[in-house]
């Protein structure tokens, strides 16, 4: 029987971690209501191999695509398959599996008027969060994307650039569509457009650790790239939702 939550983890290179982030998932509280699948993003150290042991969903690319891709292949698979809810989470082992079950609770649980939340983004910066140690670099980027969402939207986001997330169908389905989500850096970008799209955003506290081996996506001069990069297509999302109304 075909279970409503699919917990997606896209995974490039990561032979040392991905077996270990599996165990952990499928050991979960969320295991007995979530299926899993792994989004091989052409790996070339055996990344694939590991994952198809652990006896989950693999979908593999033919060629590296990147990050934001890997994620919207995951959430084109939910909707094909009609899962109701996805969590994703990264391969890199910095995401620890117990805050899978609060992320679905919080997902299912509706407000004061009855709403369920569009999307969960779990925070390391919150009260109750677990300790997460970041250097100043990174925590003034965090702070930049922090102030310009409070200005663009009037909303507070502790942490806009969490990877680990949880998503209703009418987010997934948004992501998984040409255009609403950067195949790139999807970040406080995203978080600004769903924001000012009108979608349900809420927070909670998670607890994550930092890499222990292997290759971070921002590495070399990735994140020189992504600093330049992310003010502009920050602006660029609200002129194109408030000014230009697209």
């Amino acid at each position: 029987m075909r279970k409503r939550l699919l917990v997606i983890i896209p995974a490039y290179n990561e032979k040392k971690n991905i077996g270990k982030i599996l165990d952990d998932v499928l050991k979960s509280e969320v295991s007995d209501i979530a299926d899993v699948l792994v989004i091989d993003d052409a790996s070339t150290d055996g990344t694939e191999v590991v994952a198809r042991k652990k006896k989950v969903a693999v979908l593999s690319h033919r060629r590296n695509l990147g990050y934001g891709r890997s994620l919207q292949s995951g959430y084109r698979y939910a909707c094909k398959h009609g899962y109701d809810w996805v969590i994703q989470l990264d391969a890199d082992g910095q995401h620890d599996a117990c805050n899978l079950i609060d992320i679905y609770n919080r997902l299912t649980e509706p407000d004061e008027n009855g709403e369920l939340p569009d999307i969960v983004l779990a925070s390391r910066f919150m009260k109750g969060s677990g300790e997460y140690p970041i250097s100043g670099a990174r925590r003034f980027a965090y702070g930049l994307f922090r102030n310009m969402i409070k200005i663009f939207s009037g909303r507070t986001i502790a942490d806009p650039t969490t990877g680990l997330q949880g998503l209703g169908r009418r987010a997934f389905t948004c992501y998984s569509r040409p255009g609403y989500f950067d195949d790139k850096y999807p970040d406080a970008n995203v978080v600004l457009q769903m924001l000012l799209l009108g979608y349900k955003i809420v927070e909670i506290p998670a607890l994550m650790h930092s890499r222990k081996s292997g290759s971070s996506m921002h590495s070399g001069f990735d994140p020189v790239i992504y600093m330049l990069r992310m003010p502009f297509v920050v602006i660029a999302v609200w002129l194109r939702i408030r000014v230009f109304k697209k």
